[in-house]
């Protein structure tokens, strides 16, 4: 079951348009359970960071962080669910904006939204 939720993250990205390249790695916990981290970097040079520790039972991944950062390793936004924001009311899913003081509500992001994430604001910028 881990593998195939692996599987099924290398071909998010395999489709995933305007990705120079990725690295993954990946631990196999057992049937169940596993980490999987990875580094995508953008035709633009853009980069996104990314963890998962996964147990395909549960409905949410036990911990998570997607880093999305521009050409000089800036911030532009992060996904976790880190318990350090106890009042925001998506506990303990949030999204970091800019220089990381802004933090908000989220629900858990799946690899593929953080990606369509991405793809709109590369989208905006370019328009703007």
């Amino acid at each position: 079951m881990i593998l195939q939720y692996f599987a099924q993250i290398e071909e998010t990205l395999a489709e995933f348009p305007d990705i120079r390249h990725y690295e993954l790695q990946k631990k196999v916990y057992n049937t169940k359970q596993g980490y999987i981290s990875g580094r995508v970097v953008f035709e633009d040079g853009t980069r996104l960071d990314f963890v998962e520790v996964m147990d395909t039972d549960m409905v949410r991944k036990l911990k998570y962080r997607y880093h999305y950062m521009d050409t000089t390793q800036e911030i532009i936004f992060r996904y976790d669910n880190a318990p350090h924001y106890p009042e925001v009311s998506s506990f303990p899913h949030h999204k970091h904006t800019g220089d990381d003081v802004d933090v908000c509500e989220c629900d858990e992001p799946s690899l593929e939204d953080v990606l369509l994430d991405i793809a709109a604001l590369r989208r905006d910028r370019a328009m703007g």
